[in-house]
């Protein structure tokens, strides 16, 4: 498992932005599909993004052209971009590691064997 450390969560109103940062700390992490997730109260967890080590990106539609995945393998940090923030964004986030690069099914929580602690992020109208 790689210990993931997530940050950059917050409040903002409708139409603002946040960064949210998931730290790694193990070298395998660069090794690592990362993807991101987040959960309402009262619903489930949803994928939200991912990128492989290749540098592939995935997206739920709902935050498709608002919310930009990336990483930097030398700090071993992966960053969500988000912007044009809704209040249906309002959530916790979550990053999480699968144990391959590839992504596969990159939506399928159960997929992912290693999981940060989450972060708030409220979008308030």
């Amino acid at each position: 498992q790689v210990p993931l450390v997530e940050s950059g969560g917050g409040s903002v109103q409708t139409g603002g932005s946040l960064e949210l940062s998931c730290a790694a700390s193990g070298y395998t992490a660069s090794s690592k599909c990362i993807g991101w997730f987040r959960q309402a109260p009262g619903k489930e967890r949803e994928g939200v993004a991912a990128i492989s080590t290749g540098g592939s990106t995935y997206y739920v539609d709902s935050v498709k052209g608002r919310f930009t995945i990336s990483r930097d393998n030398a700090k071993n940090v992966v960053y969500l971009q988000m912007n044009s923030l809704k209040p249906e964004d309002t959530a916790i986030y979550y990053c999480a590691a699968q144990p391959g690069g590839v992504c596969s099914s990159w939506w399928y929580r159960y997929g992912y064997n290693s999981w940060g602690q989450g972060t708030q992020v409220t979008v308030s109208s």
